[in-house]
C-alpha cells in the first residue's frame, strides 16, 4: 500500500509539472520580430500593440527588426526559433502568402512551420489614377484599355508585390491588356503615378491617402467587402462588377510551429485584446488600417485561402521574383 501511494504521488507530480510550467508563462521578455526596417507598416503595428500585449502577459515585448528579402528573412528566423512562446513575428502578405508561391520560394511552409495567432491589420489597396487622368471611373479606364491594347501602363512596387498581383487580378477579371511597370517600393510607385509615368496602379491606402486628400490622385475602386470610411464615395470592386479583384495587403501574427497550446492561447488573447481596444483601433484608423483580432482558426483559414489565391495568380501570370 505504501509503495502504491508513493507511485501515485510521483505520477501526480509528473502529470502536473507540464501544466504548472505552462501556467507560469511568461517568465522573461518576449521577442516580437518585425521582418522590415523600423518605421514601416509592420513596425508601426508592432510598436502599437507590443506594450499592451506586454501589460496583459506581465512581461515586456521587445520589438526586433530583422529586414531582408521582402519580409522573408524575419519569418525564416521565426520559423527556426525555439517553440517556447518567447519568439513570434508580425508577417506581411508578401512574406506569408506571396513569396512562398513565387519561383524562388521560401525555406519555410507557412502552414507547416508556423502557428497562426491572429490577423493584425488589413490594409486596403485602392486603385488610383493621376488627378489629371481623363478616367473618371473604372468603366472609363476599362473602355480606354480595350480601345488601345497594351497602351496603358500600370505601376507596382516590384515584381511579385501586392500592387503587381492586384493589377494582374484586374487585368484578368476585366480581360485587359495592360503593360506592367515595376518600381522598387511604394514611394517610387507613388511618384510615378503623380508624374503620370504610369496611368494606373494599386498601393497601400496609408501611402495613397495624403495624395488622395490633396486631390492629386483619384481613387476609382477598392477591393474590400465594404466601402472604406476614409473613402466613402469610392465604390467597391464588387459594386463595379469585378468581385474577383479583392486585393488587400495585410499583416498577421505568427509563432513557430509546435508552440504549446496554452501559450498560443495566451499570445492570442493578449494580441486580440490589444487590437480590439478603442485606443489602438483609433491609432490604426489614423494609419489607414483596419484592426484584426480574429480567432486563430479564422486566421489559419484566411492564410490558406491567400496562399491559394495568390499562388493561382502567380501561376497564371507566370510571375517571377525580382
Amino acid at each position: 500500500m505504501k509503495v502504491r501511494f508513493m507511485i501515485g504521488a510521483v505520477l501526480g507530480v509528473l502529470l502536473t509539472f507540464p501544466l504548472a510550467a505552462q501556467e507560469a508563462y511568461p517568465t522573461r521578455p518576449i521577442r516580437l520580430i518585425v521582418p522590415f526596417a523600423a518605421g514601416g507598416p509592420s513596425d508601426i503595428v508592432a510598436r502599437l500593440i507590443g506594450p499592451r500585449m506586454g501589460a496583459t502577459l506581465g512581461q515586456p515585448i521587445i520589438v526586433e527588426n530583422r529586414p531582408g528579402a521582402g519580409g522573408v528573412t524575419g519569418i525564416e528566423v521565426t520559423a527556426r526559433a525555439a517553440p517556447d512562446g518567447y519568439t513570434f513575428a508580425i508577417g506581411s502578405a508578401g512574406g506569408l502568402a506571396i513569396s512562398p508561391r513565387l519561383d524562388r520560394g521560401t525555406s519555410y511552409d507557412p502552414l507547416r512551420d508556423l502557428a497562426p495567432i491572429t490577423l493584425a491589420v488589413l490594409v486596403p489597396e485602392p486603385l488610383v489614377v493621376p488627378a489629371a487622368s481623363p478616367f473618371r471611373s473604372l468603366a472609363d479606364l476599362i473602355a480606354a484599355a480595350r480601345a488601345q491594347p497594351g497602351g496603358l501602363n500600370f505601376g507596382s512596387s516590384g515584381s511579385g508585390s501586392m500592387p503587381h498581383l492586384a493589377g494582374e487580378l484586374l487585368r484578368s477579371a476585366a480581360g485587359l491588356d495592360l503593360t506592367h511597370v515595376s518600381y522598387r517600393g511604394g514611394a517610387p510607385l507613388t511618384t510615378a503615378l503623380l508624374q503620370n509615368e504610369v496611368q494606373l496602379g494599386f498601393a497601400d491606402l496609408p501611402i495613397l491617402l495624403p495624395h488622395i486628400r490633396a486631390g492629386v490622385l483619384r481613387p476609382l475602386g477598392v477591393g474590400t467587402e465594404q466601402r472604406l470610411p476614409w473613402l466613402p464615395d469610392v465604390p467597391t470592386m464588387t459594386e463595379l462588377g469585378l468581385p474577383g479583384v479583392d486585393a488587400n495587403n495585410w499583416h498577421g501574427l505568427v509563432a513557430p510551429a509546435r508552440v504549446p497550446e496554452p501559450i498560443l492561447v495566451a499570445l492570442h488573447r493578449a494580441a486580440a485584446d490589444a487590437l480590439r481596444s478603442d485606443e489602438i483601433g483609433r491609432l490604426l484608423h489614423e494609419q489607414g488600417a483596419i484592426p484584426g483580432g480574429d480567432t486563430r482558426e479564422s486566421f489559419r483559414r484566411f492564410l490558406r485561402s491567400e496562399l491559394e489565391k495568390w499562388g493561382e495568380v502567380i501561376r497564371r501570370g507566370n510571375i517571377r521574383a525580382e
